[in-house]
């Protein structure tokens, strides 16, 4: 044995212990799992459950009703006089006596009129409402990807588990070539080919496993790469077709989406927030009224006590806010612009993902149909037939290849059908169920910190 080949069978002796130690502490995850994992860590929602908390505080910035201003003055101050011998009534006439300096107590309230304040608040309440859909279509958008990411793990899965199957299988049958070929039954040129598939199936394997540990680091990527994250398996299940009715046509479908997308609803949304500040601006012409009402003491005067109440009022002679307005409304144009496009984009993206949903599970149905078992069959009888030797070793491993490219192709098919119909509920604004978005404040047991 050369040291070259010491070392492979070294390489290969570890590996296998660390797959059998893999294995056997991995644990199976489901999707709802790993979801509620990934709700947990994921910054971008954290970050939009701010905005909704943003849009609450200005909320009550925009509902407040202005604060009143009080105003204390003191005036008539001086050394050598201060108000002596001073002729109010009710002050002593004594030019040696001081009637004490001059007292001002002003009041000042300003008033909004022509329903500015309720115009802030109706425009803030459309933009907390918006901040909420855009939450919604963060969960929905997130979700899918977490979707994909856990089905391309699964299907890495199933290929290990098939490629293992294959070379467990070509274990077996070389075993059994190799007395064939003592007792003559097959030529050694036969014996050869044969094993040299065995040998190809153990390169498909090793990039099988690879495949599997790159799946892993993505998941765990995407998770923000949680304790542990790569000693467990995704869950062989596959999504329960409801999103779609079979007595609902295409037509019916769009609708659907159209009522239930949040980000058309949070577009929408600002849309209406953009009109409530035009009719804002526009009423900024409308000028506030400010209320003063105030008591003054003032020995000087006739009168040592008196009040008096006026208003204030800006004319707007020389501008009367057209540039607010004008800005309002193309901001408005834009918006409703906005909501136009994002309908266009809803009504492509359901027809294109209604059509993919169709063509995979038919692909899916054409498999469990009879080409799964056809593949099996024609697998089994190519090997019956080249022990007995009635067909030769090409046929066989022609066999052979085309139940691996079969199974290869039901798991992709499988995997596609899975992320189309997702893929169809992402685009007709199916939320996900409110169990899994509540578990963004329960840590799971498993992949915590």
């Amino acid at each position: 044995m050369t040291l070259r080949l010491f070392k492979t069978t070294i390489r290969k002796l570890l590996f296998s212990l660390i797959l059998i130690s893999f294995q056997s502490q991995a644990q199976e995850i489901s999707l709802d799992h790993i979801i509620s994992i990934f709700y947990q860590r994921n910054i971008d929602l954290i970050a939009a459950r701010y905005n909704i908390n943003q849009s609450f505080a200005e909320s009550i910035v925009a509902s407040a009703i202005p604060n009143p201003t009080v105003t204390f003055q003191i005036g008539e101050l001086s050394n050598t006089n201060l108000n002596k011998g001073a002729s109010a009534t009710g002050c002593n006439h004594n030019i040696n006596v001081s009637c004490g300096p001059s007292e001002y107590y002003t009041f000042n309230q300003l008033i909004e009129i022509a329903g500015k304040r309720g115009l802030r608040e109706q425009s803030s309440v459309y933009a907390t409402q918006a901040a909420e859909a855009d939450f919604r279509d963060a969960v929905r958008i997130f979700t899918n990807l977490i979707r994909n990411t856990y089905y391309q793990l699964l299907q890495s899965q199933k290929n290990l588990e098939l490629t293992q199957e294959i070379v467990d299988h070509y274990k077996i049958i070389t075993k059994a070539n190799s007395l064939r070929l003592s007792s003559g039954d097959i030529s050694e040129s036969d014996f050869l080919r044969v094993k040299m598939e065995a040998m190809k199936a153990e390169s498909d394997l090793d990039n099988a496993q690879t495949a599997v540990s790159l799946a892993h680091a993505e998941l765990a990527v995407v998770l923000r790469w949680p304790a542990q994250s790569l000693q467990f398996e995704a869950k062989e299940e596959w999504p329960e077709v409801k999103a779609i009715n079979p007595s609902q046509n295409q037509d019916e479908l769009v609708n659907l989406a159209l009522k239930q997308r949040p980000d058309l609803q949070a577009d929408k949304l600002r849309a209406d927030q953009a009109n409530k500040q035009l009719e804002l601006a526009q009423r900024l012409k409308y000028p506030d009224v400010t209320i003063t009402a105030g008591y003054a003491r003032d020995p000087s005067n006739n009168a040592l006590n008196s009040g008096f109440v006026g208003f204030s009022v800006p004319i707007p002679i020389f501008y009367q806010y057209k540039g607010e307005s004008d800005k309002a409304q193309v901001n408005l144009n834009q918006n409703q612009l906005i909501a136009e496009q994002t309908e266009l984009a809803i009504r492509n993206d359901v027809i294109s993902a209604l059509a993919t949903w169709k063509s995979t599970d038919k692909i899916v149905q054409r498999f469990k149909e009879g080409l799964l078992a056809d593949a099996m069959t024609v697998r089994k009888s190519a090997e019956l037939a080249y022990s007995k030797g009635a067909t030769s070793v090409l046929d066989f491993i022609e066999a052979q290849r085309s139940y691996k490219n079969v199974m290869h192709d039901y798991y992709a098919a499988q995997i596609n059908r899975a992320n189309a119909y997702y893929d169809l509920e992402k685009s007709l604004g199916i939320e996900p169920d409110t169990h899994k978005t509540d578990e963004l404040v329960k840590p799971p047991k498993l992949l915590n910190n």
